[in-house]
């Protein structure tokens, strides 16, 4: 059989992840390591000190801890082992991704209160306060930053703030957003943030990560209820000899450090904050061009997806529409929403305001081809 010949170049990605990344993060992976090398390890400890820059916080008060696996694992061993075996968690929750928090409290028996808000609408942090104030059996807090079921951004610090006056832990999953939205630890009062490397750190999939303030940390002694998602003991690990407990993903780890290097290069949290909302900008311009309402009013949007109707068309069909921008070399999301049809556009990852207009160019032609035009 005739091995198969890759494409001349990839899809680009405007995904909320995995992301379009860059040649030379590709080539980073290129080569073999051992994970008890004392050169890999180098890499591991370096990599959990720029992490604590990216976050623009003090290693006296926090720490970084490398965790194998998606976000979703990162979001588990904190859930897991953050909350105490006699605790409950306040899960805010407006879209999919704070559902899937509220969920894993449940496989894990933790006992939890979902505090919802509708998908189009950010968290309420006098709300928060409220049902902190009413369950005092609360005893911690959970939210996602920007949940990326819209690309609505909530309130983190006004939510924090909330949390620590009622003396409550706080646990933000900034998945789609550490990177490329600044988050004052200090001012949100965050004990765990979770992220994820194939997201605004442009690497690939393979790990996620918490900064985590150590204080609280060293407070969860035999709260775990995993061994593998046990995050206190992967701390213990990482801190020791600096090795995993495990067998770590260290191709991704290679690229990872170099993303890290193209972040700084970029002007850091600013630079790159700066390139996604120029892309996102002129995504939402010639979308509004060809007649495509975006979900979220814009003082709701952020710059890391974008939620647009579907065209109402007879004529569109998403699955077709999908289909056709990949064949051009451009892949776009499905709406996560419960009760609107929508797709998703994400402007995050190696893209640049020629690969949006590429795109929007792509659009344009496809609608053409389906015999459909943008607007409700």
């Amino acid at each position: 059989m005739e091995p198969e010949v890759p494409p001349a170049r990839d899809k680009l990605l405007f995904t909320p992840g995995p992301l379009t990344t860059s040649a030379t993060v590709k080539q980073a992976m290129l080569r073999d390591a051992g994970s008890r090398d004392p050169r890999f390890i180098d890499t591991v400890r370096s990599i959990r000190q720029r992490l604590l820059q990216v976050a623009s916080v003090s290693p006296e008060e926090y720490t970084a801890v490398l965790v194998q696996g998606s976000g979703t694992f990162g979001i588990e061993s904190v859930i897991g082992s953050a909350v105490p075996r006699d605790g409950k968690l306040l899960v805010v929750a407006n879209g999919a991704y704070g559902e899937r928090i509220a969920r894993i409290a449940a496989v894990l028996a933790i006992p939890a209160t979902v505090l919802r808000f509708p998908e189009d609408t950010p968290v309420e942090a006098s709300e928060v306060r409220s049902a902190l104030e009413a369950d005092p059996a609360l005893t911690s807090v959970a939210v996602v930053h920007c949940e990326t079921t819209t690309g609505l951004l909530n309130p983190v610090e006004a939510i924090g703030r909330a949390a620590a006056v009622a003396g409550r832990g706080f646990i933000v999953d900034a998945m789609s957003s550490f990177g490329a939205v600044p988050v004052d630890f200090r001012a949100a009062g965050i004990d765990y943030l979770v992220s994820s490397a194939n997201k605004c750190i442009e690497g690939v999939p393979g790990f996620s990560f918490v900064v985590s303030r150590t204080a609280a940390l060293l407070e969860t002694e035999g709260y775990a209820r995993s061994l593998s998602l046990d995050l206190l003991d992967q701390w213990k690990g990482l801190e020791r000899d600096g090795q995993f407990r495990f067998t770590p993903p260290t191709h991704t780890l290679l690229a990872f450090a170099q993303a890290l290097r193209e972040l700084e290069a970029e002007g850091g949290v600013p630079g790159r904050s700066a390139r996604y909302a120029a892309n996102q900008r002129t995504l939402v311009e010639g979308m509004r061009a060809m007649g495509f309402r975006e979900y979220l009013p814009p003082e709701r949007q952020s710059h890391i997806i974008t939620s647009f109707h579907y065209p109402s068309s007879p004529a569109f069909r998403f699955d077709e529409f999908y289909g056709r921008l990949s064949d051009r070399g451009y892949v776009i999301y499905p709406g996560k929403l419960s009760r609107v049809d929508c797709f998703r556009i994400g402007t995050i990852g190696r893209i640049f305001e020629a690969d949006v207009r590429a795109l929007l160019a792509a659009v344009h032609e496809t609608l053409a081809e389906m015999g459909c035009a943008g607007g409700a």
